[in-house]
């Protein structure tokens, strides 16, 4: 196990992610939403940065795509379904879609599909904490806290407070496993 990026590196991050989102965003009328598990928490912290800013938080949401998923039968025959909320009017909104790690592109397409659900969005932009690279579909992140390049036989782990008690990123090869204790997840 490789440890990536701490606490520090981290909230650079959420803030350099932050100010892009607010330059090409700013006095727009602005969504941001998370993809569940660690999104939602990144959404939630890029959201308070806009508000510091802007002096007005932009609506949030937070995303639950397990029935859009293309290998939900492949994950479990009893999926943890988490309420998606997202309590705004979609329509005619620009929305900044977050997620933790991008990797195949699966997860943001499932994304997409369940945010078109709620009404068609002026645009929406993706802002991911890691691209791991190794995409499966033409998908791209308008906002990334940092590249990592990954083979199939590694995996990127963003582990936040909110649910790990720990903030790092970290690479893992295959075989080895995290020891640590972790956190118990806490509702967004």
């Amino acid at each position: 196990m490789k440890r990536i990026m701490g606490e520090k590196e981290i909230a650079r991050a959420i803030e350099q992610i932050s100010e892009e989102v607010l330059r090409g965003n700013s006095g727009r009328d602005l969504a941001v939403i998370g993809i569940y598990t660690r999104g939602a928490y990144l959404a939630q912290r890029i959201a308070q940065y806009l508000e510091r800013k802007e002096g007005r938080k932009p609506e949030i949401g937070f995303l639950d795509i397990t029935l859009y998923r293309d290998d939900l039968s492949d994950l479990s025959p009893q999926p943890i379904l988490r309420k998606t909320e997202i309590d705004f009017e979609v329509r005619g909104k620009r929305i900044v879609l977050v997620d933790d790690v991008l990797f195949t592109g699966r997860t943001v397409r499932s994304a997409l599909d369940a945010i078109s659900d709620f009404g068609r969005a002026e645009k929406i932009e993706l802002a991911v904490l890691v691209d791991r690279g190794l995409r499966e579909l033409p998908i791209s992140p308008t906002y990334v806290g940092t590249y990592i390049s990954t083979s199939l036989q590694e995996r990127i782990e963003v582990r936040l407070k909110e649910v790990d008690g720990v903030e790092e990123v970290v690479l893992i090869k295959k075989g080895e496993e995290w020891k640590a204790e972790v956190g118990k997840e806490k509702t967004c």
